[in-house]
């Protein structure tokens, strides 16, 4: 699960410690441009850029296929840096050497960075419109300023994910709120109907895998969505989060294909999903503890329709 640039926004003093990291990488290296950047599922975001090189064309912001990128070729698995000090010699193949000279790159350094659990994140790197030479200790040391990066966004994602599921938790999900409250928006409050009765008769080490399933499903559906991520409140207790606001008609058609979503499970499971469907108007003084009240409220009258449902506050 790649870390959204939305939730890298999120994080405290991002900005600070990335401007850091490049500061520190610079002095290890001042001939180079250096650049942080991150993953997502099929893209690199260029996220910092040390100073802005007019003979490197490269922008803060920027977006690029990740197949087309030559940090996907990186050894994140051994956590090995790519090295290239001159991509006119034969060892760079000719895709890599076309990639790097279309941005006048004539060389370049690629660390890795990657979380705990060896999820890609992204990338430290160098690069220059000459060739360069990269000796073994300013690599070594640049390992390590991207290994101290790696346990910040340890430390954070611990902050914003639920650490069970990986959904994003109310901390997160208060973040955006108070960011996107006054564009109104939409809250379903989901609950398992039946999930009591799992954990009693298989125990709750199946209970956390059904809670996994729940996420996993979540987030395709989330993913379908430009304006939708998926929270872990607690429990068996799930949010969706719409960031704008639509209409009802079209609640009722993601609310149905959200329930479709969780209608298909293991025969030996009695499961089903109760729904309840809350949303604040745009430019109102919202609070984030009464919209997800008045979504539970939705929601009991949900489970009192007879489950598998949902229903409007």
């Amino acid at each position: 699960m790649a870390i959204a640039l939305q939730e890298l926004q999120m994080y405290k003093n991002f900005d600070e410690l990335a401007r850091d990291v490049l500061d520190l990488a610079k002095e290890i290296l001042p001939d180079q441009l250096i650049y942080l950047t991150s993953f997502s599922d099929a893209q690199q975001i260029i996220l910092k850029l040390s100073n802005y090189d007019t003979k490197i064309l490269l922008t803060e912001g920027m977006m690029i296929d990740l197949s087309e990128t030559v940090c996907d070729r990186i050894d994140f698995e051994n956590k090995q840096p790519l090295v290239y000090e001159d991509i006119r010699e034969q060892t760079c193949p000719s895709e890599l050497r076309n990639t790097l000279e279309s941005v006048n790159a004539k060389s370049y350094l690629g660390i890795p960075i990657s979380l705990v659990d060896g999820e890609r994140f992204g990338t430290l790197c160098a690069v220059h419109h000459e060739q360069s030479k990269f000796d073994q200790k300013s690599i070594a040391l640049l390992q390590r300023i991207v290994r101290m990066f790696s346990y910040y966004l340890v430390l954070e994602r611990f902050a914003n994910r639920d650490s069970l599921t990986e959904l994003y938790n109310r901390h997160y999900l208060s973040q955006i709120f108070e960011d996107h409250s006054e564009s109104g928006g939409v809250v379903f409050f989901l609950d398992l109907d039946g999930f009591k009765k799992i954990n009693d008769l298989h125990g709750h080490d199946t209970g956390d895998l059904v809670l996994k399933e729940v996420a996993s499903k979540l987030e395709k559906f989330a993913d379908e969505y430009n304006d939708a991520f998926a929270v872990r409140l607690g429990g068996d207790e799930f949010i969706v989060y719409f960031s704008h606001i639509f209409s009802e008609e079209e609640m009722s058609k993601r609310a149905e294909h959200l329930l479709d979503c969780l209608s298909t499970w293991n025969a030996d499971y009695q499961l089903s999903t109760s729904i309840g469907i809350a949303s604040y108007s745009e430019g109102s003084n919202n609070d984030l503890n009464t919209v997800l009240k008045n979504a539970d409220v939705a929601l009991y009258q949900a489970k009192t329709a007879g489950k598998n449902t949902y229903k409007f506050f």
